[in-house]
């Protein structure tokens, strides 16, 4: 029995050799039929051309069209003030009072001054006027040979002379001791402190009986009062360098502050620097904002909705596509089933789509998924992906 079993065990062991050919290999025609691996499948792109245009937000700053902070021009005390914080103000009307006792004293010297250069002038064209007398009669009676001397007419001559140059310095001092005085009151108009323009204080720091001076004067840290126009307000963006071309002055941009959630204003491009800031890389864009309710306020800080635009179509690729390692930034041209990398510089992204420079023409087939996997000469099998 044990001899049966082993017998039919050897005859299996057979049949299986059998179906094996040398080494223990298949000989089975489908394993002699398996050729050598095919080129793998790439996804692909189509690289578009189109104008950029997009709104990014931005944040800027509300600014007044006007503000002046308000100093005297002459050192004093604040006799009487007639502002306060928020006291709505019309140009050339008074604000500030001051006195200074000093002053006063200087307008009489100076007018004393002036009654003495008038006085001396007066005193030299009356010697004037009978010096000239006498040498007119002695020149008349010299015309009869020995009745004068020519020393007493020279005499006569040079006295004339000499007081007319009194006379003329005497006016010269007459006028300077006028200007004089003008000066001081000039000066003592200063005490007078006016509105320069129609606007708003926002700031009061003195009151009657304070010494006020110049600004960087001793002991000046503040201004009396400061004014701002609120009717009229500058929206100061910084628009970084990138966002800069393609919008001229003139064109309408919306913004928003917190004050009013939902509510959107807008403003016209008024005034472009025309330089960056080298620390910020940022260009200042001013907006002129009307604000007839002063609803809006200078201080707040909006968020603006910038229009990007270029001049001319630019070519966009899927962001995807765009590869980067530490060397290089590059898409994956296929061309002829060939890859071929392409060297590019992004630019602004308009939803799924990057900007791209480079040697890349519209049309042109790029993988869809960039990646240095995939390297350049490979033969690859494009496939068109699904649209992005």
């Amino acid at each position: 029995m044990s001899r049966l079993r082993l017998l039919s065990i050897l005859l299996i062991f057979s049949a299986i050799c059998g179906s094996c050919g040398p080494g223990g290999e298949s000989s089975t025609p489908a394993s002699k039929a398996q050729g050598p691996a095919s080129a793998p499948s790439v996804e692909v792109v189509k690289v578009v051309s189109k104008q950029l245009s997009i709104t990014v937000r931005l944040p800027g700053e509300l600014q007044p069209y006007e503000a002046v902070a308000i100093y005297p021009k002459v050192t004093g005390f604040v006799d009487w003030i007639g502002v306060d914080r928020g006291s709505r103000v019309r140009n050339g009307e008074l604000l500030v009072r001051l006195v200074a006792p000093e002053l006063a004293a200087q307008r009489s010297e100076a007018q004393a001054k002036l009654q003495t250069a008038e006085a001396q002038q007066v005193e030299a064209e009356a010697k004037l006027s009978a010096d000239e007398g006498t040498y007119q009669r002695l020149r008349a009676a010299a015309s009869t040979p020995g009745v004068v001397s020519g020393n007493d007419l020279q005499i006569a001559q040079k006295a004339a002379e000499a007081d007319r140059a009194r006379v003329r310095g005497a006016q010269d001092s007459s006028i300077a001791a006028k200007e004089a005085l003008r000066s001081i009151a000039e000066i003592e108009g200063y005490l007078q402190v006016k509105a320069p323009f129609d606007g708003v204080i926002t700031e009061r720091n003195v009151h009657p009986g304070a010494l006020v001076g110049p600004s960087g004067g001793p002991g000046v840290a503040v201004p009396m009062v400061r004014i701002e126009t609120p009717s009229r307000l500058r929206l100061v963006i910084p628009v970084p360098e990138a966002y800069v071309a393609g919008i001229p002055e003139g064109t309408k941009v919306e913004f928003s502050v917190s004050a009013y959630p939902g509510e959107t204003f807008s403003a016209p491009v008024a005034r472009i620097a025309q330089s960056v800031d080298v620390k910020t890389r940022t260009m200042p864009v001013e907006l002129d904002v009307s604000n007839p309710s002063t609803r809006l306020a200078a201080g707040m800080f909006p968020e603006v909705l910038w229009p990007v635009r270029r001049p001319h179509p630019t070519r966009f690729v899927p962001t995807s596509a765009v590869a980067r390692t530490t060397e290089r930034v590059f898409v994956i041209r296929i061309r002829d089933g060939n890859a071929d990398w392409v060297d590019v510089k992004t630019g602004t992204t308009s939803g799924n789509l990057v900007e791209v420079f480079g040697d890349l023409k519209e049309g042109d087939q790029v993988a869809a998924r960039g990646t240095d996997e995939l390297r350049p000469g490979t033969q690859v099998t494009p496939r068109q992906a699904p649209s992005i």
